[in-house]
Order: structure tokens, then C-alpha cells, then sequence
């Protein structure tokens, strides 16, 4: 190998591995799915900006007082979900789909009160006036708007849920809920508990 070719294949290991350090989150890492880039909202010129350089890794301490039962911060304008297990052993970062508008958004600290392994979807009052031609029931399945699984928050209506529609994500979206990829939901699933502390900033 030549000293060019040397030096090629260094800078594309540092750059790898310095770019793994800032995400700093197996999530982002393994997500082979998620966009680079997202649409810019209002503009008509149709302009597209990172949407991965909005992630950074957290730390829990200003948001919680401790990590009983873990706890998920999501952050509405960074579009991220941050989950810490109560152990501390574990901390992921995942991009999200938030809601269409401050209107639908609502903040503050709420807690996982259902863990629903095969969700089926009804749209709300408030969805159904907006959009009449909506069907009244999807069951579980491919066709489902809460993907594969679904976390209920003690707020009604409030879900944190996957989706198939993959686009949403990294984008404002929903109706008020937080989407995942299905396969972070999943895994999120498997380690936030009934008890799990929330708060959306």
C-alpha cells in the first residue's frame, strides 16, 4: 500500500470514528435507515439541511432528579428521544417524528402507564373532526399508524409508538404522539417499564 493510499484510508478511520464519538449512541450508529437529510420547513425552494448534526448526547441531571423506573426525555425541537435505564448501564439516543404544530404539542412530565405489544389505532375526536374521511378503527398490522408496538403516557391520547410511514421521521408529523422507527420502539419497548419516567421539552 502506498503512502497515499496510507494516508486515505487513516483520515476515513478518524473520520469514521470521530464522527461515531460526537453520536456517541449505538442508536444512531446502527440506524441504517435514517435520513441524513430532511426537508426545510417553509422553504419553497425545496433546500435540504442535516438533520443528523441536531443529535447530541445528553446527560439526565438537568431534567430528572433521579432514574427510577429509567426515564425518556424527548426533545421536541432536536426531534430526539433520549432513554437512560434506572442502573444507568444503558443510554440510547433516537431520532423522532414530533407533532405538526404547537397546537398538538404538549410539554411536560408525564410516565409510560401501558406497554402495548400489538397496538391497534382509533383516531381521536380532534383528528376525525380535522380529517372525516379517516377510518374510524385500524387493527394491529402492516397498515397500523402506531407501527409495532406502542408506549401509552398517563396524558390520554399520548403515545410514543413506531410507524411504517419512515419518512415522518426527523420531521413534524404527528397528530401530537412521538414516532420511532419500528425498530427502535422495539427495542425502547423491551427496556422502558410501566413507571418509566417522560418529559417533553
Amino acid at each position: 500500500m502506498t503512502d497515499k493510499r496510507i494516508g486515505r484510508a487513516w483520515n476515513r478511520r478518524s473520520f469514521l470514528a470521530g464522527t461515531a464519538a460526537v453520536l456517541g449512541t449505538p442508536a444512531i450508529a446502527q440506524q441504517s435507515q435514517m435520513p441524513d437529510t430532511v426537508e426545510m420547513e417553509g422553504d419553497p425552494g425545496g433546500g435540504v439541511r442535516r438533520n443528523i448534526s441536531s443529535f447530541r448526547s445528553l446527560d439526565w441531571r438537568p431534567y430528572f432528579s433521579d432514574l427510577t423506573n429509567g426515564a425518556i426525555l424527548v426533545d421536541i425541537t432536536s426531534r430526539a428521544l433520549h432513554y437512560w435505564a434506572e442502573d444507568q448501564s444503558v443510554y440510547r439516543l433516537y431520532p423522532t417524528s414530533v407533532p405538526l404544530s404547537e397546537e398538538l404539542t404538549r410539554r411536560g412530565r408525564t410516565r409510560v402507564t401501558y406497554k402495548d405489544p400489538n397496538p391497534d389505532w382509533r383516531p381521536t375526536p380532534s383528528m376525525k373532526e380535522r380529517n372525516p374521511e379517516w377510518p374510524d378503527y385500524v387493527p394491529p398490522g402492516p397498515d397500523n399508524p402506531l407501527g409495532t408496538r406502542a408506549l401509552h403516557l398517563s396524558w390520554t391520547y399520548y403515545r410514543i409508538h413506531g410507524t411504517h410511514d419512515t419518512r415522518k421521521i426527523g420531521r413534524r408529523s404527528s397528530n401530537g404522539c412521538i414516532g420511532l422507527y419500528n425498530e427502535h420502539i422495539e427495542e425502547l419497548f423491551e427496556m422502558a417499564k410501566v413507571g418509566t419516567q417522560v418529559l417533553l421539552i
